[in-house]
């Protein structure tokens, strides 16, 4: 049976354990003889239809040093911009590749490319869920906190966008406790929440109060105001956000060695401030470094 990862949800909880432990294995192997490379002989593609940095270059790097070959995508490329249905573009990746690795819009679009495919894909991030970054953000917090992650108090500071919606999953799976900060008519979509409570783990509480969200937390994390494709949305964003800012102030509340997390990229004076990204605290650029080993964990799992 062909494995996807559309969401966290389609690694469950053994699944998410095994793929950090592992992650943390690939990272100590890195550069060594004894590294795996179990893609050898295969060959993974990138869609990308929406900008990339660090995506695209974790995965195009994880990919080689896990034996496996490249194939760069640009949707602009294919015949889905002349409108070829998704799903029989899908089936003919399955033909050529043995794994593709999608950075798009909407959930809906991932998930008809999966409908038609025989090998795995791989959510990169789309408007509604971002799993590839939460695997390296659990990936840190287990690297910089002696106690076992389902301990956590996290705070999300900021929109309830996909990496909110991420952040839900990893908690009703991991089964810690996540406050989340939002103004209202930014919230998390409720279809999200009840995904996440249903599964009967960890503890999501929703408050409009930065402040009340951050104190005691051990880990602080927050994302851009207005994502690719909100450009247009960016005044009134920083109206709604006002008061959201993750300030030194902020982040006195949280626990003593609370840590702070942002995906990237960052607008200093905005949602984080640059005392706060740039000072000790912060171990955004671990985070960063780990979107690799992360990666090579999950394709290794999924193949």
């Amino acid at each position: 049976m062909t494995r996807h990862l559309l969401s966290l949800m389609d690694l469950g909880a053994d699944g998410l354990a095994h793929v950090l432990d592992r992650a943390a294995v690939l990272k100590t192997l890195r550069g060594s003889p004894d590294h795996p490379r179990p893609l050898t002989g295969k060959s993974v593609g990138l869609l990308m239809e929406k900008a990339s940095t660090r995506t695209r270059i974790s995965f195009e790097v994880g990919i080689g040093e896990l034996g496996g070959h490249v194939v760069a995508l640009a949707g602009r490329d294919l015949q889905i911009a002349r409108d070829e249905p998704l799903e029989d573009t899908s089936r003919v990746l399955s033909r050529y590749l043995h794994a593709v690795v999608v950075r798009t819009h909407g959930q809906d679009r991932l998930e008809q490319l999966a409908r038609g495919a025989q090998v795995p894909f791989i959510n990169a991030l789309t408007d509604l869920y971002h799993p590839c970054q939460l695997l390296a953000d659990l990936q840190t917090i287990a690297e910089h906190r002696s106690a076992g992650l389902d301990s956590l108090k996290v705070a999300w500071v900021g929109d309830g966008n996909n990496m909110a919606h991420s952040w839900m999953l990893a908690s009703a799976l991991v089964g810690f406790e996540l406050h989340i900060a939002c103004p209202d008519g930014y919230r998390p979509e409720p279809d999200v929440l009840s995904i996440a409570e249903a599964q009967g783990r960890g503890s999501i509480v929703i408050v409009d109060d930065p402040a009340a969200a951050v104190r005691g937390a051990h880990v602080v994390t927050t994302d851009v105001w207005a994502s690719m494709g909100q450009e247009e949305e960016a005044a009134a964003r920083r109206e709604a956000f006002d008061g959201y800012c993750v300030t030194p102030q902020l982040m006195a509340l949280a626990h003593t060695d609370a840590r702070f997390l942002h995906c990237l990229p960052a607008h200093r004076g905005e949602e984080v401030a640059a005392e706060v990204i740039d000072g000790p605290a912060s171990v955004v650029w671990d985070e960063a470094e780990n979107r690799l080993h992360a990666q090579k964990a999950l394709l290794e799992y999924l193949l």
